[in-house]
């Protein structure tokens, strides 16, 4: 049997500020990168002792797409809907 590790989990968010004092002061998780672009905010944050495990915030305007393409990124990757209409994202380090 394969370990299944998390490479990333895509997370809506309403609220940039209210996110890092939650995922941040509360969970005690590191801010990785926080970008701000045409009025909408993403916010990557993780546990500081798993480098290789990221919750990306997303505005939930900004749907994330879906990236293939190994090649370029090094990533398998396959997204999907669950009953609930949420964006469940599966990736795999290649």
């Amino acid at each position: 049997m394969n370990d299944i590790t998390i490479h990333a989990s895509f997370l809506p968010h309403d609220d940039p500020e209210a996110s890092v004092a939650f995922y941040r002061d509360t969970l005690g998780f590191e801010v990785r990168m926080d970008v701000e672009y045409g009025g909408m905010h993403w916010l990557t944050v993780g546990p500081a002792d798993q480098p290789g495990t990221s919750i990306v915030l997303y505005p939930p305007a900004a749907t994330p797409g879906i990236t293939q393409d190994e090649r370029r990124t090094g990533v398998r990757d396959c997204a999907i809907r669950d009953p609930a209409g949420n964006l469940v994202r599966i990736q795999e380090l290649t």
